[in-house]
């Protein structure tokens, strides 16, 4: 069922797969129960190419050759959604591991691959459909899940799926969010930071195109429910927006991959990757070109993301000086964007942490815990009028408190788990499994390694805010 060559595992590096992963992620926020947890728990909005970077890595964990692989993965992202759970604005429980929703999950993939294939020109026969459903139902097997959540056949999959859309789905926050707010403020990839008017004025024109082409290819007896108006022309132009995405099958095997992708979108200019250099090479490129546009068509200014603040650009360890109170506070602790700081913040730091890592139980837990224990003493601190959360103002006036003995205590943890050999120090391949870069010069001990004592001077510098890190803000900070 999963592994290279199966039609399940070349989904993901189809180029209109993008698109589809869009309008999936639209129909799950539309779930009463994933949109809630989306907005308590999830950095989409905030770090949207690191969201979309652990997804897809995850993914080809899941459906890769590799057994043991994908069952650590699917471990992991079992623990992960275990420890989301809360209430939505309407008092409603919601519970991440909830098997309905988990299927609803498993089920939008599913019909927006099917969308993908027929907008596209390639519709698949009924003998295709029926092989990439039983793919999608052995996915949600492998999850852990039990059966009869999803129909056993694809003929009684449908009935399901327009009674879900009919019954269940709703115009959420999270949906909203989406469809109106995240490509507006959408920050540019690391390939794109130097030249934030060239960005501009390209997702000046994507972004409001693809929300129109993601409505347009939503069901229509949801968007009359939901209120979501189709612009007139909108079915042609998702039409030719997956036709023309479609076309790119046809390049040279290997050239549009979803591993190319990943790199584009996360690699580093300061990382000791070779491909690194020609990247810089392209954006010294752009940003000239970007100078050239600035004069010729001026721009608006940016306008300020929710929770705003977040620099452009990448500062060196050795140059990058201070940064404001309220520009920490929205670029490193607001990871979900919400204009507050709350254990769903650090639980995410948490989590990227552990993705990175690849940690298993027990360290995993260790991590965990140590933030919990570090959000504690940051909410007995610093959160002055008892909300349970941390404002941006009671951050700024109390931050000297922030790092207490628990944040050295998360240092500690963080260390023990990079050394994954447990040397007391961390080596390359150590250091590049935490950041996905080489290492620093200045990072380094006379023995060419990085010790506990540096790393955990280093760590508590950027945690408490003094000081910018180009180790540390593309791990945390940057988008």
């Amino acid at each position: 069922m999963f592994g290279p060559g199966t039609r399940f595992h070349r989904l993901f590096d189809d180029p209109c797969w993008a698109v589809a992963m869009i309008r999936a992620t639209v129909l799950e926020a539309a779930h009463p129960q994933i949109g809630a947890a989306l907005v308590d728990s999830s950095t989409f909005l905030t770090h949207p190419w690191r969201r979309m970077t652990n997804t897809l890595r995850s993914l080809q964990r899941v459906t890769g050759a590799d057994e043991a692989a994908r069952d650590r993965e699917v471990a992991r992202l079992n623990r992960m959604h275990a420890r989301m759970s809360g209430t939505d604005a309407a008092n409603r429980p919601y519970d991440a591991m909830d098997p309905a929703a988990r299927a609803w999950v498993v089920a939008t993939m599913f019909e927006s691959a099917v969308t993908m294939f027929r907008w596209s020109g390639r519709p698949l026969d009924q003998a295709a459909m029926e092989e990439l459903y039983a793919q999608f139902l052995a996915f949600q097997a492998l999850l852990g899940d039990s059966s009869g959540q999803l129909p056993a056949s694809l003929r009684d999959f449908w009935p399901y799926y327009d009674r879900v859309v009919e019954e269940e789905l709703e115009n959420t926050e999270a949906l909203r969010t989406i469809l109106y707010h995240l490509f507006d403020h959408l920050p540019a990839p690391p390939l794109l930071e130097g030249v934030p008017t060239l960005w501009a004025a390209g997702r000046a024109l994507a972004g409001p195109a693809i929300g129109v082409v993601t409505v347009a290819s939503l069901p229509e007896t949801f968007r009359r429910r939901a209120g979501l108006t189709e612009v007139p022309g909108a079915q042609a132009l998702s039409q030719a927006a997956y036709l023309a995405l479609g076309s790119a099958r046809l390049l040279p095997e290997g050239w549009v991959t979803a591993d190319n992708l990943l790199d584009l979108i996360s690699l580093s200019p300061d990382s000791d990757d070779p491909r690194a250099r020609a990247l810089a090479a392209v954006g010294d490129g752009m940003k000239r070109f970007g100078a050239l546009l600035r004069l010729v068509t001026p721009l608006p200014d940016e306008p300020e993301r929710p929770g705003a603040g977040r620099p452009s650009g990448r500062s060196t360890r050795a140059g990058a000086g201070r940064r404001g109170a309220e520009e920490f506070f929205d670029t490193v602790l607001d990871q979900t964007g919400n204009g507050y700081l709350d254990w769903p913040d650090l639980a995410a730091m948490a989590r990227e942490l552990s993705g990175r890592l690849d940690l298993d139980e027990p360290e995993e837990t260790r991590l965990y815990d140590a933030y919990a224990a570090w959000w504690r003493e940051l909410q007995s601190t610093l959160d002055t009028d008892g909300d349970g959360r941390v404002s941006r103002q009671e951050y700024a006036e109390a931050v000297p408190s922030l790092a207490g003995p628990a944040l050295i205590r998360v240092a500690e943890v963080l260390f023990d788990v990079t050394d994954a050999d447990g040397n007391q120090s961390i080596d390359a391949d150590e250091y590049r499994a935490l950041f996905r870069t080489g290492f620093h010069r200045e990072l380094l001990d006379s023995n060419g390694t990085y010790t506990r004592a540096a790393f955990i001077k280093d760590f508590l510098a950027f945690m408490a805010g003094r000081q910018r890190s180009t180790a540390y803000d593309p791990l945390l900070a940057q988008a």
